[in-house]
């Protein structure tokens, strides 16, 4: 639950908060965890949803029997172009990202699915809960999929999302960002992160990102610009890859984590 506007805290007490949080993380090499703190109380909303009990086995068959499923079929090219959606144009900044999805010894992984998810332009999703007073666009939805290809590639077409505010503290605002999710080879096996953009000065700031302590690792999270990705006269071009382990891996969220 959200305190009321009048009790939120300011943004230096949180950057305080998230400041000492991690000093508390420090090991006695002063090195800092690479992984996400799930009882990261700057995060406020984080504090009642974190997960509080171990893990419990499940049998996989059995959760199957209940999972979404997909086949390569049921996945088209055009899904992948989150610009040609609707009849019009979406307003913003047309991009493609793209990048490759690499298992911790580097080799690709094939026929993934990959879906993204996004706010638009404007830093606004389509979705009852989101209300802050920017537009819709109709005619960008901010959802797009593909699959890998042979080389572990994949690449979208879409268009820049923006910052948007939300309720953990006074003048909070989210970094611009696309949502990833690795669908593995069964829906128990599905990994979620998130991509953010080079020189954003908003990830300094954010909570849901400092919950990840490491400099290094938080940097994992960022795309690079790509100008051989960019083109003419169309998009700019951002390159994106995710590491599924090993020392170079991608910062992922947990199944119990949310996004505001």
């Amino acid at each position: 639950m959200l305190a009321p506007r009048s009790r939120l805290d300011s943004q230096s007490q949180i950057s305080d908060e998230m400041a000492q949080r991690h000093e508390t993380t420090r090991a006695p090499d002063g090195s800092l965890p690479d992984s996400t703190l799930l009882d990261f109380a700057p995060y406020r909303s984080s504090v009642l949803r974190h997960p509080t009990q171990p893990l419990q086995p499940v049998d996989p068959e059995a959760a199957e029997l209940f999972a979404p499923c997909f086949g390569s079929t049921d996945v088209w090219a055009g899904e992948s172009d989150l610009t040609t959606q609707h009849r019009g144009e979406p307003i913003g900044e047309r991009m493609v990202v793209t990048g490759r999805i690499l298992d911790s010894a580097g080799r690709p992984v094939r026929r993934q699915l990959v879906e993204i998810w996004q706010a638009n332009s404007a830093g606004r999703y389509i979705h009852q809960n989101d209300q802050h007073p920017a537009p819709l666009d109709p005619n960008f939805s901010g959802i797009g999929r593909c699959l890998t290809d042979d080389d572990g590639g994949y690449r979208f077409t879409t268009i820049r999302p923006g910052p948007y505010p939300w309720r953990n503290h006074l003048n909070a605002w989210r970094p611009a960002h696309i949502h990833f999710s690795l669908f593995g080879t069964a829906f128990t096996q599905r990994l979620v992160t998130q991509m953010y953009f080079p020189n954003d000065p908003l990830l300094s700031l954010d909570p849901i990102a400092q919950a990840i302590p490491d400099d290094s690792a938080r940097a994992r999270l960022v795309a690079s610009y790509d100008h051989g990705v960019t083109t003419h006269e169309w998009a700019t071009g951002y390159r994106f890859d995710v590491i599924l382990g090993g020392g170079s891996a991608t910062p992922l969220e947990s199944p119990e984590e949310h996004d505001a």
